[in-house]
């Protein structure tokens, strides 16, 4: 089990200091961050959380997990290493 968990379903108005604040319930947060787009810099409804311990992680993903942010039901679960992209989009499936 990691320390860093995603965070989907969060409301567009919710901010890094928000979703700091809501884990801190759990324990302590290294970091907290919303993700945006970066050409509009609105939320895409998702962002991650990193816990200083396995344990603390553990314990939000048990608290948290689908409960009530704002209307909308949270999903936390440990985050997945991210996979890098081919960038090379002129090369797409033309045939």
């Amino acid at each position: 089990m990691g320390k860093k968990l995603y965070v989907g379903n969060l409301t567009f108005s919710t901010t890094d200091q928000v979703l700091s604040d809501k884990f801190a319930l759990c324990g302590t947060v290294e970091s907290a961050k919303v993700i945006t787009d970066r050409d509009s810099g609105r939320s895409k409804g998702f962002g991650f959380v990193e816990m200083s311990t396995e344990a603390e992680a553990a314990d939000a993903i048990t608290k948290l997990n689908g409960t009530d942010h704002d209307g909308r039901a949270l999903t936390v679960n440990e985050a997945k290493p991210m996979v890098p992209r081919d960038n090379n989009r002129s090369q797409g499936s033309r045939y």
